[in-house]
């Protein structure tokens, strides 16, 4: 059998596996009144994975820093902006708490997940690979974990320094095969970098069956955009070195990212966008580090975005992300159960071939007869809004898989994940 990873199906399981239904919480039960574009529409959203949809405190939060007391950060001496400055901080305590660093000091606010990934690559890569050196990543991984070490790669070579970037498989489960990045890891691997929750396969990689087993000067990068506010998650029990977030995917606003930098890779970091409060002091000897995190936070941050984070933070710990990560796997596992009879289906690797009841909110298939991109307009014009396509996998030729890709948050129910099913069974009949 080729490697899941090529974007070859997989035979359907015979194992039949079902979740009981968990009643939401009575704080739940309203809960898709906390987000006006939801209430507006008559469609279903499904694409999460996308983008979440803002609740009223973010959207409230944003309007109040443009329509009262608006000021820069970090900067000014008067009220209003050392009013920002506390509030920014806050911020920052309150994000360290909710993915587990040991310190603020290990929180970056970054302009997305794609912008934090390039610090990872231009602060830490540019500083510390040499010729020869290697790292590990998953070609079918996102874009923005794929592209910016190509880029490092191309950006090194230009000055003699000739890196390898060695890719590794994906499971069934669509996971990162720890068995195959193992048989890989040389004496040369200086960093392993996975998604944690897969953006299109929906597999959970923690890369935990490597623990014990990797040099410990071998740094662990995981991108959390999917895994972040959908489920509870430490980056300290993850073991992980850099950790990405992107707060447009946990109810914030676009144009905000985190960045987890650990504290024993602070002294091995340029500053990533050197200029207006930066923190980096000007001598003889250029730029030095006044420390972390302003070495990698230049100029003007998004200030209403980070202050949205911190509403989004809130709205997050009251709903209980391990209430939201139980939801979002019982109507993983419902809609896996009510699509696997459907004729002409098949599962990309995922959930759907654990012979476990395991979910995450994500689920990638293909219909025969039809395409992924004309399934997706037929899905809209009957009221449901999923992703098609290769989803930001920078995959191409022959490995293409163009897929629907159905993601879910707190705020859909099982009825919507029923109806959606129908709805597909009912084309399947028709272009089959």
């Amino acid at each position: 059998m080729r490697s899941p990873a090529s974007g070859t199906h997989l035979a359907r399981p015979a194992t039949t596996r079902s979740a009981p239904r968990i009643p939401l919480p009575s704080p739940l039960a309203t809960v898709r009144e906390l987000f006006p574009a939801l209430a507006e529409s008559t469609e279903i959203y499904l694409d999460s994975a996308a983008t979440t949809q803002k609740p009223l405190p973010v959207i409230e939060t944003i309007h109040r820093y443009h329509t009262s007391r608006t000021a820069n950060a970090g900067r000014g001496t008067y009220p209003w902006a050392t009013d920002l400055t506390t509030r920014l901080a806050r911020v920052r305590d309150r994000m360290a708490t909710f993915i587990g660093a040991a310190s603020p000091t290990e929180v970056v606010f970054t302009g997305g997940a794609t912008a934090a990934l390039n610090a990872v690559a231009l602060s830490w890569g540019l500083a510390e690979l040499d010729d020869g050196d290697e790292i590990l990543y998953n070609p079918s991984d996102h874009a923005s974990n794929v592209h910016p070490w190509h880029h490092l790669r191309q950006v090194l070579a230009r000055f003699g320094r000739r890196i390898e970037l060695v890719p590794y498989r994906v499971t069934e489960l669509g996971e990162a095969d720890t068995i195959d990045i193992l048989d890989k890891v040389g004496p040369r691997t200086r960093l392993i970098t996975t998604s944690h929750l897969h953006h299109v396969f929906g597999g959970l990689t923690t890369l935990e069956e490597l623990r014990g087993k990797l040099d410990p000067r071998i740094l662990l990068c995981f991108d959390c955009s999917q895994s972040g506010g959908h489920m509870p998650l430490d980056v300290t029990e993850l073991g992980a070195d850099f950790a990405i977030f992107a707060a447009h995917k946990m109810f914030g606003a676009p144009g905000t990212g985190i960045l987890y930098c650990h504290r024993r890779v602070h002294d091995r970091l340029l500053p990533f966008l050197p200029g207006g409060n930066t923190g980096v002091d000007l001598t003889d000897a250029g730029l030095t580090s006044t420390g972390m995190p302003e070495l990698l936070e230049g100029g003007t941050q998004n200030i209403p975005g980070i202050l949205a984070l911190g509403s989004a933070l809130e709205v997050l710990e009251s709903l209980d992300v391990g209430v939201i990560a139980a939801h979002n796997r019982e109507l993983t596992l419902r809609l896996i159960d009510n699509l696997r009879p459907v004729p002409g289906l098949e599962f990309l690797p995922g959930p759907a071939h654990a012979p476990c009841a395991i979910g995450y909110g994500i689920v990638s298939f293909t219909l025969a007869g039809i395409s992924a991109t004309d399934l997706g307009f037929v899905l809209s014009e009957l009221g449901f809004l999923v992703r098609t396509g290769l989803h930001c996998s920078p995959r191409a030729g022959d490995d293409a898989t163009d897929s629907v890709r159905v993601s879910t948050h707190i705020y859909n129910t099982v009825e919507e994940i029923d109806r959606f099913a129908t709805c597909v069974k009912t084309i399947a009949e028709e272009v089959t």
